[in-house]
């Protein structure tokens, strides 16, 4: 079967596959779905009537998202596993991941093996804007030291902003690296810069919203991110000079305060990383999202 290499001529016909329901994952809107392309070979099918996604690498093929549209059935399973064997040397990689909890007994009454994985952290927007409160003492210490201490200036993210940015992200990138060993996190961080520099080529054809943050006359802060619902905005980058003090949290709570109309932030999910952990629940989440992976082992 052939599949079709995803492009940003896609955008429509993915959202309007996306909004057929209401999702609280991330990983439900096209922004989220197009980053990832200089890391995965990102092909889609309408199969059955289902828009079907499949992201495919040097280990193997699986689906990002469950088939889009109206309820799966074992005919329709058995043909998205067959595209993804016909793929995969290995047939255990064939999965389907990102299905969401009112989904997770449907695929489970199929026959496939359901797990969980890494939930997204969502966060009341009115809480992170105000940071009231004993609970956020902490962050709002920190944004106090910054805001005292620094003469600095915000503005919209543009394109023309975007230079700066890069040179701040490698920055970013070094101080980062500096501190850990860890293969799998460095390994992380490289993906983190190719994603970027894929985003930001196509960062006015694709619905971001963000600011960034000077000091000294200098961008020494960035934050972006997408509207998933009605309800929820997600931020999918934050990068600041980490030498200079309190400005996560200045970026963090000055970008929330800017998205009135929003009931949520949706901080996205911690990679498994225990310091991303505790830093996103340090926010205190209102809740988790939970999502699940579905494979036939």
């Amino acid at each position: 079967m052939a599949l079709n290499e995803l492009t940003l001529k896609d955008k429509q016909l993915f959202r309007r596959y996306l909004n057929l329901s209401r999702h609280e994952l991330c990983v439900f809107s096209f922004e989220n779905i197009y980053i990832w392309k200089p890391l995965f070979d990102i092909r889609w099918k309408i199969i059955q009537g289902r828009l079907c996604v499949f992201f495919k690498d040097k280990i193997g093929c699986f689906m990002y998202l469950p088939p889009l549209g109206e309820a799966v059935s074992l005919e329709l399973i058995g043909e998205v596993f067959s595209v993804m064997d016909g793929l995969n040397q290995n047939p255990d990689v064939s999965r389907i991941e990102n299905i969401e909890t009112r989904e997770e007994k449907i695929y489970r009454k199929l026959g496939l093996t359901v797990k969980a994985k890494y939930s997204d952290y969502l966060c009341l927007r009115d809480e992170l804007a105000g940071l009231t409160g004993n609970k956020f003492k902490s962050q709002r210490a920190s944004f106090n030291y910054f805001t005292k201490h620094y003469d600095f200036s915000c503005e919209e993210l543009a394109a023309k902003h975007i230079p700066q940015c890069r040179k701040l992200f490698d920055l970013w990138f070094r101080q980062r690296a500096s501190h850990q060993a860890d293969p799998l996190y460095l390994g992380m961080l490289e993906d983190s810069r190719q994603v970027l520099k894929r985003l930001f080529s196509g960062y006015e054809k694709l619905s971001f919203q963000g600011i960034v943050v000077k000091t000294q006359n200098r961008i020494s802060g960035f934050t972006f991110g997408f509207k998933l619902n009605a309800d929820t905005f997600c931020i999918i980058y934050e990068i600041t000079d980490l030498s200079v003090k309190g400005l996560a949290q200045f970026i963090f709570r000055t970008f929330c305060q800017k998205l009135q109309g929003f009931k949520y932030i949706n901080i996205m999910d911690d990679s498994g990383l225990e310091n991303l952990k505790n830093t996103k629940l340090a926010y205190h989440p209102a809740k988790l999202i939970a999502g699940y992976i579905a494979t036939r082992i």
